[in-house]
């Protein structure tokens, strides 16, 4: 019968309970990982390579404050460690943190600039706080790294769109496309910038493959439904956006666009009552965010 953790710990050497530490993350032992961290760390309480891996330990068992702990002990051991700050950075971007994963992304690239990754994810969190140039040279300095990076060029191009760089934005998405195949979040992108654009036809055919590859995504089905209002279907355009509104019922701008497609097409009691539903459904949206969307009614 093999030692406890807590057993291991006591007898092993710093090198041997790394590699068992390693081993149980590895094999998804969480548990066995924390217990086995805990007790190394008692005995070799500034290692921080030991406070390094309980943290990710941790993190992948589900105790995002445990590990933000030990995380933030180890960089104070070690400020200097690539790996320590990037998986920070990791912890933080799934709380939403944008601003110190960004901080902790960029410690690790001045430490070491070859990962491609680290530029994407540094991009991701500038875009997500509203510094759109500074991700863009993030996302280029990324593909430059690694041209075949997953899903650089659709990055870049969502950061374009959110600069109004339309142009530039489609480029990249259809380069994306060019490079991955389809993605159904890049189909959707490319069409959702061409509607932007004002290129209707050409919206409206990403568009219409998009709600093929992801039938239950109801921005595709709305985007699609305001393409072709606007490209003059408003026969196909009432289908789209009904299937929009059914799939997130709690949005109110499919009710606006569909009170609009069904006036023009000589539905004027339909048309009061999708009015009066937007108007219900909009008074009940909380205040936005503040962050851009890309969705007007």
């Amino acid at each position: 019968m093999g030692l406890s953790a807590p057993a291991r710990a006591q007898t092993q050497t710093p090198a041997q309970t790394r590699r068992e530490l390693l081993h149980d993350i590895d094999a998804g032992q969480f548990r066995d990982a924390i217990l086995l961290g805990q007790q190394a760390v008692s005995r070799w309480p500034r290692d921080a390579q030991f406070r390094h891996y309980l943290g990710v330990a941790y993190f992948k068992g589900g105790d995002a404050k445990q590990a933000k702990d030990q995380l933030t002990r180890a960089r104070e051991l070690d400020p200097k460690d690539y790996a320590t700050h990037f998986d920070l950075a990791l912890l933080l971007l799934s709380q939403s943190d944008y601003g110190g994963a960004a901080e902790e992304l960029d410690a690790a690239i001045k430490i070491d600039s070859s990962n491609a990754l680290a530029h994407v994810l540094l991009g991701r969190a500038y875009l997500n706080s509203n510094r759109s140039l500074q991700a863009v040279e993030q996302f280029k300095t990324a593909l430059k790294l690694d041209q075949a990076i997953k899903l650089g060029h659709y990055h870049l191009g969502f950061a374009y769109f959110s600069l109004g760089r339309n142009d530039e934005a489609i480029a990249e998405y259809k380069e994306e496309l060019r490079r991955s195949g389809e993605n159904p979040v890049v189909v959707g992108a490319l069409g959702h910038s061409l509607l932007a654009s004002g290129k209707y036809d050409a919206a409206i055919t990403y568009l219409q493959r998009g709600t093929e590859l992801e039938a239950s995504n109801p921005d595709v089905w709305y985007d699609l439904g305001k393409a072709q209002a606007l490209a003059g279907q408003a026969a196909q355009a009432e289908p789209s956006l009904r299937k929009a509104a059914e799939l997130n019922p709690k949005d109110p701008s499919p009710h606006y666009q569909l009170a609009r497609v069904l006036e023009k097409l000589g539905k004027v009691e339909e048309a009061r009552s999708e009015r009066e539903r937007f108007a219900e459904l909009k008074k009940a949206q909380p205040p936005s965010a503040g962050v851009a969307t890309g969705r007007d009614e």
